[in-house]
């Protein structure tokens, strides 16, 4: 007799009427077993039993044949279903041997048809399998793209400068793929569901994970991301290392924010009438391992040596991940995805800590880049360029170095950068880090000019290198952090050397260009023998220095053009008046182009070659003269 159960919905939560729901079918199939007798079961079981064996000894898969024949089969697993919570209502009422066997050839049967089943799970996983590229998106590995690099070691190499992070920007709502046809879908979620009816619901999630492990893992061969051991990823050289980071920047960005998220979908389409624990936990044991995976070449980059090259890579790793980080959390529950949202966590933990690394030891290399020889032509050193295209680049990444960049000491500031600092309206991590940068370069082009014998050559290497600095500052975001004042005062800097530089080279040479001691003591006569020896000297001096300052180098074609000018009007000034005034005094001397050798012209001519990197000597210019007066006689 069925027993009912009436009591009124209003007074229980919707988990009691489940509960009730249940044990109504639980006296309903007790009933009916009680009803129909044991012969009657043993029939039916007989007939589903010899269904099940028959769909088992075919090897062709059933949901490669008519769409009828494979909800007939549904139908059939699901009668078998039913005969064994009969038999097992009964078997707890009637204990016999009968019993007993018919128990065991249901569950038999059943277990049968859920192997089938799982074989045919799986065979719908793998022969309806998309290819793993969306047509709208572009995959293409961007290792060997020609954009912008740091990847030069040392500082005698310059470095192409430019943002180098990927410009890629994937929104997981905008990226949703079908990793599996859709007209799969609903078989699969009906074999899951049935699986589940039927108690089997470990064993098709295992063969779900299964089969989805292995899709990821193509996946990430499609992404070109291999299994590199942490030991093999510090052991690259750094060509190898730089490629492979480009590489996984961008592979995370379409791994998380495309393949996990469609995987996500997938998981809850397929296993929809499974609880959300249950599609939580697969989805969590399907990624974890290609999540790991990804991670661990993240770790093992951080761990790595600290150099100075390797900044901008890790900092483009640095900020991926961090903007990926909300996308894991909605993907994976708290709970379930603790593991893999603590791995992250930790990841970005180390990068961020190997960024503080690299920019302090970045720092000490500036500092130990020393030389017992003096820059040939004074020109731009290396060191300057590669340091100034470096901090450039920083610029860029300001937001991310002001969160990592905390608690710097005042001891690589210079009085000059303290003050700059203390007149920004706002201080920030990254400009007091720029500021110790320039301080440390200035200091270490201080040292590197003492080098030069010459001092003329002293102020024209100081003020190359930091008006260099100023246009480097000048023409990017620099500008920006280190401020007008800055800019104010290295210009001053620069300027000062180039007048020093006026007055160490030129000063010497106006000497023989004075009226002070020309005429005979008590005479206002000019002395012949003076006259001689100011000339003679004069070319003697010039001529050294076209020689040497030939050699001199200002890169800068506004800054070489600008100092000549400033040359030219003291120096052809000075020649044109002293030879206005002395050079007839020596019309009655033998050889007199012996000592005026040089026409105000020619001096200024002289004067345009002076800083082009190359030596000139005016001994030829001599012979010419000389060749060109004997052809005249």
């Amino acid at each position: 007799m069925k027993k009912s159960f009436n009591l009124k919905a209003e007074y229980l939560s919707d988990e009691m009427m489940m509960i009730i729901s249940d044990l109504e079918t639980h006296c309903s199939n007790l009933s009916l077993a009680e009803d129909k007798g044991i012969g009657a079961i043993e029939k039916r079981l007989d007939a589903l039993q010899e269904k099940i064996v028959a769909w088992d000894s075919d090897q062709s898969m059933i949901w490669d044949r008519d769409p009828e024949e494979a909800s007939e089969y549904l139908n059939v697993v699901d009668e078998v279903r039913q005969v064994v919570e009969s038999l097992g209502s009964l078997h707890a009422k009637v204990r016999d041997d009968e019993c007993n066997e018919l128990v065991r050839r249901a569950h038999s049967s059943l277990q049968m048809a859920m192997a089938r089943l799982e074989e045919e799970f799986v065979h719908l996983l793998v022969q309806y399998q998309q290819p793993v590229e969306p047509d709208h998106v572009s995959f293409r590995s961007t290792e060997d793209d020609p954009v912008d690099d740091f990847s030069c070691s040392s500082f005698d190499e310059e470095p192409i400068i430019g943002k180098i992070r990927s410009e890629i920007s994937l929104h997981s709502e905008e990226f949703v793929i079908d990793l599996v046809h859709p007209t799969a879908v609903f078989d699969l979620k009906c074999i899951a569901a049935m699986m589940l009816m039927s108690g089997y619901d470990k064993e098709c999630c295992q063969a779900y994970i299964n089969v989805r492990k292995e899709a990821l893992d193509e996946c990430l061969l499609f992404l070109r991301i291999e299994k590199w051991s942490i030991e093999e990823v510090l052991q690259m050289d750094w060509s190898l290392l730089n490629s492979k980071i480009k590489r996984w920047n961008r592979a995370m960005k379409v791994f998380i924010r495309v393949y996990l998220n469609s995987e996500r979908r997938l998981c809850d389409l397929v296993l929809g009438d499974h609880s959300l624990s249950v599609r939580d936990s697969c989805f969590v044991e399907t990624t974890k391992g290609a999540i790991f995976q990804m991670l661990n070449f993240g770790e093992a980059v951080s761990i790595g040596s600290p150099k100075p090259e390797k900044l901008f890579r890790v900092l483009d790793m640095y900020e991926g991940l961090s903007h990926l980080i909300p996308d894991v959390e909605s993907l994976f529950s708290e709970e379930l995805g603790f593991s893999i949202l603590t791995e992250c966590q930790e990841v970005l933990s180390r990068l961020g800590e190997c960024i503080r690394l690299i920019l302090t030891e970045f720092k000490n290399a500036i500092r130990s880049n020393t030389s017992t020889n003096a820059f040939a032509g004074g020109g731009i050193h290396p060191l300057t360029k590669y340091v100034m295209n470096y901090i450039k680049a920083l610029a860029d990444y300001s937001e991310t170095l002001d969160l990592l960049l905390e608690d710097q000491d005042d001891n690589d500031l210079s009085e000059s950068s303290k003050a700059i600092l203390g007149s920004l309206e706002k201080s920030t991590p990254v400009v007091h880090y720029l500021l110790s940068i320039t301080s440390i370069v200035e200091s270490n082009l201080e040292g590197r000019s003492m080098l030069y014998r010459d001092g003329a050559l002293q102020h024209i290497f100081l003020m190359n290198n930091i008006f260099y600095m100023v246009q480097k500052v000048k023409d990017s975001e620099l500008q920006k952090f280190l401020g007008e004042e800055w800019i104010k005062e290295h210009s001053k800097s620069y300027r000062h050397h180039s007048i020093s530089y006026e007055r160490a080279s030129w000063n010497p040479v106006l000497l023989f260009l004075k009226d002070e001691g020309i005429c005979n003591p008590g005479s206002n006569s000019p002395s012949k023998t003076v006259l001689k020896e100011r000339f003679k000297n004069f070319n003697l001096i010039f001529e050294e220095v076209y020689k040497s300052q030939t050699s001199w180098v200002i890169p800068n074609s506004q800054l070489r053009v600008e100092l000549r000018i400033s040359i030219s009007l003291k120096v052809l000034q000075a020649y044109r008046t002293f030879m206005g005034r002395y050079s007839s005094h020596l019309d009655s001397v033998r050889q007199k182009d012996k000592y005026i050798k040089y026409s105000p012209d020619d001096l200024e001519e002289f004067l345009l070659d002076l800083f082009e990197g190359s030596a000139k000597s005016l001994h030829s210019f001599r012979r010419r003269i000389i060749s060109i007066h004997s052809k005249d006689q």
